[in-house]
């Protein structure tokens, strides 16, 4: 079985060769793996073992990937962390992770030395075969720990390389390409699962890394430049920062871009390739399902271009997907429903939390994601965002990005929001939140009416709200909870003149 510490360290790969770009610097492969055996001696000699997980506070440097692969070389579980979340949260998530240390970066940036220590309660033994203790983004409640196997996250990246290159999933390593291949840019936290992934999918194929989160438009564009970098792989709020930066003029030689994280508007893919000339390749997947599990080839872009534009693409070979009505019926061709999903990928549970694999697992091996979507006549899947974002209007239901996009197509809107708000009367409305073009205004008057022309009376939104900008997580997903606690902190609104 191929374990993630086997990655980076295949036979024949040059302890020369570039691994990981970071702010101009250049580290090589020899030099960050004399870090990690480093790094990894230090963890042997403070009890880590084979059965233990050892808590990270992951930085987005050389340092953050010399932590990952020391605790998978000593064949421990690594259990990444936001250094940027406040302590008393970094407290919560170390406790139930209960490893047998805690490793923090040290204060000088560029050095490959971190500091660590004993954690003082008693470790937690793991299951064999488990290499991550990952947290999931916590948009819809607390982050929960997500226990992912070795085996099922390198099959995940075949799977999708797979996808990528138009071929079957490969049954063992896929063959290292003679030249080195360009480097992977990694614009994600690599203490997120989006970073993490992107890292060993770089790994898999023998690639450096360039890191570049926090993500910067003309940073990336250099970088672009710089590495001679075709491909990369960005979230929706990257590619709108790139729109509205008038200083970003190209990014060649870019020819793709592979999008995912959140739901990606089919406005922002239309503009963004109508103004580079890149075409972005949508994508979906699940911390939980243990990655990518749906995607665009080259080929289907080809094939389909325009008529799909907004599908997340088509599932990988080995994936199942359903979609399945309220009343537990699988839903008809393009009818909306929650999306299940069987992945050999699929986590091995919850850190703590039985009961809630147990709910969302049916018995056949189906995951409740908690996301709607429809498949198409093509297979094609096309997500709707949260079953929890829902709008419930009296009893009528109003999807948001429905409403979203409506709201997008107008010049005045460079970004929208749009949730429930609780309501006296109707039990919850949807209010919008809008960031204003450059140079615009917000007239809620004419916003509404726009909405009106293609959406039901019930989904126009009983207030518009105009903000600088929208609350979002390191991935780029807006925190709808959070505005929708502003506004119940503000005076409620007028009962909606549209009833339903």
């Amino acid at each position: 079985m191929t374990r993630l510490a086997d990655l980076v360290d295949a036979d024949g790969a040059s302890r020369d060769a570039p691994l990981v770009h970071w702010r101009g610097a250049t580290w090589t492969r020899g030099e960050i793996l004399d870090a990690a055996d480093r790094l990894a001696g230090t963890l042997v000699r403070m009890g880590v073992a084979s059965d233990s997980a050892v808590a990270a506070l992951v930085p987005s440097t050389p340092l953050g990937v010399v932590m990952l692969f020391a605790i998978w070389r000593v064949g421990a579980v690594a259990a990444p962390l936001n250094p940027r979340l406040p302590a008393a949260a970094i407290d919560r998530l170390v406790a139930e992770t209960r490893p047998a240390v805690v490793v923090r970066p040290s204060l000088d940036e560029a050095s490959l030395v971190p500091q660590a220590s004993v954690w003082p309660g008693t470790p937690r033994r793991y299951e064999p075969g488990v290499a991550l203790v990952m947290t999931t983004s916590g948009t819809t409640g607390p982050p929960k720990r997500v226990l992912l196997a070795h085996a099922s996250i390198v099959g995940a990246v075949d799977s999708a390389l797979a996808k990528i290159r138009g071929g079957p999933t490969p049954t063992a390593a896929p063959p290292r390409p003679e030249r080195i291949p360009m480097p992977n840019l990694v614009p994600m936290p690599l203490a997120l699962w989006s970073g993490v992934y992107n890292l060993l999918f770089a790994a898999r194929v023998g690639a450096a890394v360039v890191l570049c989160h926090p993500f910067d438009t003309c940073e990336f564009a250099a970088a672009v430049r710089e590495h001679g970098c075709t491909s990369a792989v960005l979230a929706p709020p990257m590619l709108a920062m790139l729109l509205d930066d008038a200083g970003v003029t190209s990014l060649a030689p870019l020819r793709y871009v592979r999008s995912g994280t959140a739901p990606l508007s089919p406005l922002v893919a239309q503009r963004f390739r109508a103004r580079f000339g890149v075409t972005v390749l949508n994508s979906y997947g699940q911390t939980e399902l243990g990655g990518e599990i749906v995607g665009w080839s080259a080929g289907d872009a080809r094939e389909f271009g325009d008529a799909k534009l907004g599908s997340v693409g088509r599932p990988h070979d080995g994936i199942e997907v359903r979609i399945v009505r309220p009343d537990g019926a699988t839903a008809a061709i393009d009818e909306t429903g929650e999306i299940w999903a069987r992945s050999p990928f699929v986590m091995q549970g919850y850190a703590g939390d039985r009961l809630e694999v147990d709910t969302r697992l049916d018995p056949d091996g189906f995951l409740r994601t908690g996301d709607l979507g429809r498949l198409d006549a093509d297979g094609f899947l096309w997500v709707d965002g949260r079953c929890s974002d829902v709008i419930n209007r009296g009893g009528l239901k109003v999807h948001p990005i429905d409403v979203e996009e409506a709201l997008r197509a107008d010049p005045a809107v460079a970004d929208v929001c749009v949730a429930g708000v609780p309501d006296a009367r109707l039990g919850e409305v949807p209010w919008a939140w809008v960031v204003p073009a450059a140079g615009a205004t917000v007239d809620p008057v004419a916003l509404t009416a726009r909405v009106r022309e293609t959406c039901a009376p019930y989904a126009v939104p009983t207030r518009v709200v105009e903000v600088a900008e929208l609350p979002r997580n390191e991935v780029g997903k807006v925190l709808r909870h959070v505005l929708v606690e502003r506004a119940a902190a503000a005076d409620p609104p007028s009962p909606a003149d549209d009833a339903p």
